[in-house]
């Protein structure tokens, strides 16, 4: 019987333990969001004072705020007051 040396066996696991490591990153990259429920805007915003107020009643402090928290029917805050 022929024995395997140990680098060998331990290249083998090696490359097994790669390919498991590939495929598990790439179903947890693929699968959705966990508990996204409704509109999901995953973007940065600048911290720019420009407030808007939207149809939900609330006061963004700009126009991207707004848009990432799906607000619809925003209007500057200025021509409100």
């Amino acid at each position: 019987m022929a024995r395997t040396s140990p680098l060998r066996t331990l290249s083998r696991c090696s490359l097994i333990a790669g390919v498991v490591a590939v495929i598990a990153t790439a179903a947890v990259s693929l699968a959705d969001p966990p508990f996204v429920v409704g509109c999901w805007r995953d973007i940065e915003c600048l911290d720019v004072w420009r407030p808007v107020i939207c149809s939900d009643g609330k006061v963004y402090s700009n126009s991207c705020y707004a848009y990432r928290a799906c607000a619809t029917g925003c209007v500057p805050y200025a021509d409100v007051r």
